[in-house]
């Protein structure tokens, strides 16, 4: 079993900045590919970034990619989003997940751990 928690969310202007993180406790962290997930108003529940074990390889959606950052440090057992450049278009509620390596990294239903979401807001 792994436990997730995110923080970091919050209410930013466009344009402006914010970094999640997610605190994994649980099973050996470095096994798992991490992602993150958001979940508009309204909307489906859709991939954002994803992180293989070792943090070699990164995946992103196309509407974030140059924007967002995922990245991971093993020994603390966490997982950040560095997002710049924001847009209303991003508020939702975000998500981290993790699953054991293989499979499609964009997929909700391969993630195993959910963690209970963090509201990010951006204004106009």
């Amino acid at each position: 079993q792994v436990q997730l928690v995110e923080s970091g969310g919050g209410l930013v202007q466009a344009g402006g900045s914010l970094r999640l993180s997610c605190a994994a406790s649980g099973r050996t962290f470095s096994n798992y590919v991490m992602g993150w997930f958001r979940q508009a108003p309204g909307k489906e529940r859709e991939f954002v970034a994803a992180i293989t074990w070792a943090g070699v390889r990164t995946y992103y959606a196309d509407s974030v990619k140059g924007r967002f950052t995922i990245s991971r440090d093993n020994a603390k057992n966490t997982v950040y989003l560095q997002m710049n450049s924001l847009k209303p278009e991003d508020t939702a509620v975000y998500y981290c997940a993790g699953k054991l390596s293989g499979g499609n990294y964009y997929s909700i239903k391969e993630y195993d751990y959910w963690g209970q979401g963090t509201q990010v807001s951006v204004s106009s």
